[in-house]
């Protein structure tokens, strides 16, 4: 069997960043787009704060 690693926690937290952010993008895009509310860099990087704890509370 191979052994594991963890990584990097550095690489792992700028890929959860990238990941989230882009998730978040599309989300308050298609939300703006439905209507929802305006688009804001705002609530992206509010989401995407979101996505990352919820990211490592899962994960954790």
């Amino acid at each position: 069997m191979a052994p594991s690693s963890d990584g990097d926690p550095r690489v792992l937290l700028v890929m959860n960043a990238v990941l989230s952010g882009l998730f978040s993008y599309v989300v308050v895009r298609g939300y703006a787009f439905a209507g929802g509310a305006p688009f804001d860099w705002a609530n992206v990087a509010l989401l995407t704060l979101v996505m990352m704890a919820i990211t490592f509370v899962v994960t954790r």
